[in-house]
């Protein structure tokens, strides 16, 4: 380890070996945080994997597949979601993020979004597939990804006063607003418009917009939310969770199978391939109520596990926004994150019963491709930012070094710059006449005082 705290790389070494280490240069602050979340995200898709088997492969064998094909399905989701993410962090410019290339991206989107409403495909009593040949997939998945990035470019054209309120409003209202309306009216995907909409309130938390329009979106958002939820019938049946007892064999029971499948597990779990809730008792016990498998066949700490994974994600994510290259890095990680890690709470609540049903998969571990490659698209970004940090990482460290506390006049601490090498020297120079000129008035005093003596 070196002083400066990066780890060493070694010149002489293979260019691929160089490029095998690219992932621990930077300053430990930075290393450590992307590792965590590299390390975690990869333990999460390998066994969410394990668990795709274990919780389809007897579905796959009552619908006359192979027992496997779950599996070999999202392995294949898995390989794409992890090309698209090395795609993000290594081939395309971090600049590309926020310039107007994201416009070309967002226009992608929100075209499939319109082919989606117009001739996709109904599944679960929904419209939100879209079919391009052989390939079936949920456009919103991706949109997320892109309302983010959108979110994180207007709130800092904004704050850099690039552009007026108006053109703001404008860019905000197609890039943001009317993919968020395609998903909600078009789809009738509430789930997925409130992870966004926790995502874009994330960025602005991070743009410090002021508290009063918090105040304003959460009074709006609970508003939304019941209009959402007891304006459509089929939604106010999924305030069922309050008591699902209530209808055993109607709309409650799936989540009091997950209840089950809980209880079964107690502490430990009946181990790994022993539950009996995915003999096609628990409906989607593959997709959106895996977690119940989890905690039938691991129990308690495998639940819990799982909870502390998305933890770290949290955790690494943020750190990494905190020490972002620059303003819109650190909201787009930000709202990345926090997207990723709110949408995996929303299915455990849900699974759990202390939330109704959304329809959302768990991240990394359900099965599903859209679900996946979307995540992953969201930890490419994340790692963008972290390897920006990275290239310019002698910048920043310089000036976090440049940067010193002191104690403000109320007790709190405030930020102050603190000096540069020459400022330092300049300020030791100064020191040293000061003490000089402190020492000749000393000199003179005595000399005064000894005048003055009779």
């Amino acid at each position: 380890m070196t002083r400066s705290g990066n780890i060493p790389i070694n010149r002489s070494a293979p260019a691929t070996a160089s490029r095998s280490l690219r992932m621990l240069e930077g300053p430990r602050e930075v290393v450590i945080p992307r590792l965590i979340l590299v390390v975690t995200v990869f333990v999460l898709v390998m066994f969410g994997l394990v668990m795709v088997y274990s919780s389809s492969f007897v579905e796959a064998i009552d619908e006359g597949n192979d027992p496997a094909y779950y599996l070999w399905h999202q392995v294949a989701y898995a390989l794409v979601g992890l090309v698209l993410c090395v795609l993000v962090v290594r081939v395309v410019p971090y600049r590309w993020l926020s310039n107007e290339m994201l416009y070309v991206f967002m226009g992608i989107c929100i075209v499939l979004l319109l082919l989606t409403a117009a001739i996709g495909t109904v599944g679960l009593g929904a419209q939100r597939w879209l079919v391009i040949g052989p390939v079936s997939f949920q456009p919103s998945e991706f949109a997320k990804v892109g309302i983010i990035l959108m979110s994180a470019r207007v709130m800092c054209r904004m704050r850099d006063d690039e552009v007026d309120v108006r053109h703001a409003w404008i860019e905000a209202g197609i890039g943001i607003v009317l993919p968020l309306l395609l998903i909600f009216a078009s789809q009738s995907d509430l789930g997925t418009t409130l992870i966004c909409v926790i995502g874009i309130v994330t960025v602005l938390w991070m743009g410090d917009l002021p508290v009063m329009w918090f105040v304003v979106i959460f009074v709006a958002g609970v508003a939304f939310c019941l209009y959402a939820t007891f304006g459509t019938g089929y939604r106010s049946d999924r305030m069922i969770f309050l008591d699902p007892f209530s209808d055993y064999y109607g709309s409650g029971y799936q989540l009091i199978r997950s209840f089950y499948a809980f209880a079964d597990g107690g502490l430990f779990g009946v181990g790994l391939g022993n539950s009996t809730e995915k003999y096609l008792y628990l409906p989607e016990s593959e997709t959106d109520f895996i977690y119940a498998i989890i905690g039938e066949e691991f129990g308690l700490v495998g639940a819990v596990a799982v909870i502390v994974a998305f933890l770290l994600i949290l955790y690494a994510g943020l750190k990494i926004a905190r020490q972002a290259p620059d303003a819109f890095g650190r909201m787009a990680a930000a709202g990345c994150t926090v997207m990723l890690v709110s949408q995996a709470f929303i299915n455990i609540g849900c699974v759990i019963g202390l939330m109704p049903t959304t329809g959302k998969p768990l991240p990394f571990i359900s099965a599903g491709g859209s679900s996946l490659m979307g995540s992953m698209l969201l930890v490419g970004v994340i790692l963008a930012v972290s390897f920006a940090q990275g290239d310019d990482s002698a910048v920043y460290r310089a000036r976090r070094e440049n940067l010193k506390v002191v104690r403000a006049a109320d007790g709190r601490r405030a930020p102050q710059m603190a000096t540069s090498h020459g400022a330092r020297r300049s300020n030791a120079s100064r020191s040293a006449g000061r003490q000089a000129y402190d020492g000749r008035r000393k000199n003179s005093t005595g000399r005064s005082k000894g005048r003055n003596r009779p």
